[in-house]
């Protein structure tokens, strides 16, 4: 997939993406930093799942057009701190990025402070052990599943994980397979957009694409 998709080519790249990785994968468009008119053209082309990386740009882009657009969902993809836990509840119907008992309390205490509905979760796994990267350590994934299960009150669904980037993806994406098959987690979201194709051929069940979809971003 090209890097220089242009807005008006957006629907074509989108169908692409799409033709590559089949019906049991749901794209999700990694929308951060997006200039409107790509979002725009995006939503055009059919598009309504998307992944946002921060709370705040998040709400600025997306108040309005939730409720132009009843169907959209929402998935924050990029680390959260606990400060914003409450603010990401009353905004996304998914977060990816769950990777300690500290910041699921935060969300636990955020739907019950505001009574929103609580947003599915995925746990981040750091299949890679890079100290730099969220995610929870594979060796430490079985407690943290185990907690959320007993604390949160919404639906624990998958796992996620970004792979170094200086490894090859392929074990990373199998290993994250395995881990949510031998824990009963249905959901897999991994692969962006060097290596989604690859990542639907591993069992991904969502992946985050950005630069393919949109483009490269604006500065």
């Amino acid at each position: 997939m090209s890097s220089d998709t242009q807005p008006g080519s957006i629907r074509e790249a989108r169908n692409s993406i799409l033709a590559e990785i089949g019906d049991a994968v749901t794209l999700v468009a990694a929308s951060k930093r997006q200039p409107d008119d790509r979002i725009d053209d995006a939503l055009a082309a059919g598009q309504r799942v998307f992944g946002e990386n921060r709370v705040q740009e998040a709400q600025e882009r997306w108040g309005d057009r939730l409720a132009q657009f009843e169907d959209l969902e929402l998935r924050l993809i990029g680390p959260l701190q606990t400060n914003k836990a409450e603010d990401a509840v009353k905004l996304f119907h998914v977060i990816e990025t769950l990777d300690r008992e500290k910041l699921l309390k935060a969300l636990t205490k955020g739907v019950e402070k505001t009574g929103a509905s609580a947003p599915d979760l995925f746990i981040q796994v750091n299949t890679g052990d890079e100290p730099q990267k969220g995610g929870v350590s594979v060796a430490g994934l079985s407690e943290l599943i185990t907690t959320t299960r007993d604390l949160y009150p919404g639906r624990l669904l998958g796992l996620m994980c970004i792979p170094p980037a200086d490894e090859p993806a392929a074990p990373h994406f199998a290993l994250l397979k395995k881990l949510a098959d031998a824990h009963d987690l249905p959901q897999v979201s991994m692969g962006m957009s060097g290596d989604y194709a690859l990542a639907a051929r591993l069992g991904a069940t969502h992946v985050r694409v950005g630069t393919a979809f949109f483009g490269a971003r604006e500065t």
